[in-house]
């Protein structure tokens, strides 16, 4: 008896070691992949602009070259651009080699949610946590009216959203009905319980399956009717399936998720703050303003200068700081140096302002609106909205400018800044003699009053005589006048060559004659 007993100890011992070292190489292997994980934390805090766009493709590519096993975007924003979110939202779907978590965090400085464009994001993520007092939803695509409250937009935008925020959900498993609610007002939306299981099922979805007669299906109420965007709360959110757990801080995320390892956080860096200011609507308009200035001023000085170094500077400002975002491609650097090539031939090879350098003004601020977005031709009617907004910024700076220039020219001579480009000693003639109708000309003998020596010519005496133009006269060219050529100019008409004129004027050595 006591040997079977010794055997049967023997055998469930054996039993014991051999489940033993079946369980423990998994829980061994569970322990290191814990303790091995590479975690990121970025986050997605305030405003959705593209500067913050550009922010997290940077991070979230440095956290895969680091191998990261999973990417934890901490989101607490209201919204923003829809273009910025839906360029951050089909970036992290394209994410494969690590897994991304969206947490919409609590705390004494944050929001506490995730509405509109944060909404569109979270759901990009493969899983969603939210702190208790978290709100998530109202997604609709809004634009700003001509009185400057938010509208909806057009259907075509909303459609536009609306398939992405079901194909979000679609590829990720979450509530596609819930998603619609979010950025749809027709989606009118029930609490029901399916054999005891709560779900949020659109009133489309819930009749077809009541017709299909499937059963076990009880209405429990209207979670959003229609009209209304659906916004849940933590607790809500959890209960019908859209997120995977609730999480008050970092550490019970962590603890829910298994990680163990060390984490690595992500901020924005000095450089990204400066870029998001940069590319702000109002300091873009100065920059646009200041350079604009700054050629005029270039010029109305001879050579090249300071005012034209800064001019080219605060546009490559402009410029660059799109640049630095991802926005600019070769359309809008090849129409950039078109517009500076203009300019360049206005200031250095024609005289005055003219045709080529309101060309380029104009080439350089159309190159400036497109590098201020992702596209050429607007398809949506929130690209229209950006495009009418960059267009702003860019007419506001122009608009300015000019007022600026205005400015400059009636109080320039006033200012002592602008004295090596203002010309404030008056011009009384020119080789030819003094002006006969200026003050100082009036002031000189009329025995002295054009001529200082007797070997010169007085045109004066032309005034009245007939001649034939020698050339055409575009106002000015060559005329025969006495049988003598002389250099004239047409009094605001074009003459072809051959044609008879008169003299009608003469101011020093500058003769106006007009056609007979």
């Amino acid at each position: 008896m006591k040997l079977i007993v010794k055997g049967v100890y023997a055998g469930l011992a054996g039993i014991v070691l051999f489940l033993s070292a079946s369980i423990a190489p998994a829980q061994t292997a569970t322990a290191q992949r814990a303790e091995s994980a590479s975690v990121w934390i970025i986050p997605v805090h305030g405003n959705i602009e593209p500067s913050l766009t550009a922010f997290v493709r940077r991070e979230a590519r440095k956290a895969l070259n680091q191998n990261a096993d999973y990417i934890i975007f901490e989101i607490d924003t209201f919204g923003g651009r829809v273009d910025a979110a839906l360029q951050i939202a089909s970036f992290i779907m394209s994410i494969r080699e690590a897994k991304t978590i969206a947490w919409v965090r609590s705390g004494e400085t944050s929001l506490g949610v995730s509405w509109s464009a944060g909404a569109l994001i979270s759901l990009s993520c493969t899983e969603i946590y939210m702190a208790p007092g978290t709100s998530i939803g109202a997604a609709a695509p809004v634009m700003m009216g001509a009185d400057g409250s938010s509208q909806l937009s057009d259907e075509k935008t909303v459609a536009a959203v609306r398939s992405q925020m079901a194909a979000l959900a679609n590829r990720n498993g979450h509530p596609e009905d819930i998603a619609l609610a979010m950025v749809d007002f027709d989606i009118e939306l029930w609490e029901v319980t399916i054999n005891g299981e709560v779900r949020a099922l659109s009133r489309t979805e819930l009749e077809r399956r009541e017709v299909a007669g499937e059963s076990g299906i009880v209405r429990v109420t209207e979670i959003s009717p229609r009209g209304k965007l659906l916004s849940l709360h933590a607790a809500d959110a959890y209960r019908y399936g859209l997120i995977n757990g609730l999480a008050s801080d970092q550490y019970e995320l962590f603890s829910i998720l298994e990680i163990t390892a060390d984490v690595t956080e992500s901020y924005p860096s000095v450089a990204d703050d400066i870029i998001s200011f940069l590319t702000s609507g109002t300091v873009q308009a100065i920059l646009i303003l200041l350079g604009l200035v700054m050629i005029f001023l270039e010029i109305q000085s001879p050579g090249f200068g300071i005012p034209g170094v800064i001019g080219i500077i605060a546009f490559l400002i402009v410029f660059g700081s799109s640049a630095l975002l991802g926005r600019v491609g070769s359309l809008e650097i090849i129409l950039f140096l078109i517009g500076v090539g203009f300019l360049a031939v206005e200031i250095f090879i024609l005289p005055g302002f003219g045709v080529m350098g309101v060309s380029g003004i104009i080439i350089i601020g159309l190159s400036l609106t497109l590098s201020m977005q992702d596209f050429v031709i607007p398809r949506f009617d929130w690209e229209w909205e950006l495009l009418g907004r960059n267009a702003m910024v860019v007419f506001a700076g122009l608009v300015a400018s000019i007022f600026g220039i205005a400015i400059i020219a009636l109080l320039g001579p006033r200012i002592k800044i602008f004295d090596p480009i203002m010309l404030k000693t008056a011009i009384v003639g020119t080789a030819g003699g003094p002006d006969p109708d200026s003050p100082v000309a009036k002031t000189i003998p009329s025995d002295r009053r054009f001529f200082e020596h007797e070997d010169e010519e007085d045109f004066g005496a032309l005034v009245g005589k007939i001649g034939t133009t020698d050339s055409i006269l575009r106002p000015s060219g060559r005329a025969l006048i006495d049988g003598k050529i002389y250099d004239v100019e047409a009094d605001r008409e074009f003459v072809d060559a051959g044609r008879g004129v008169v003299v009608v004027r003469v101011r020093g050595n500058r003769i106006t004659v007009r056609r007979v």
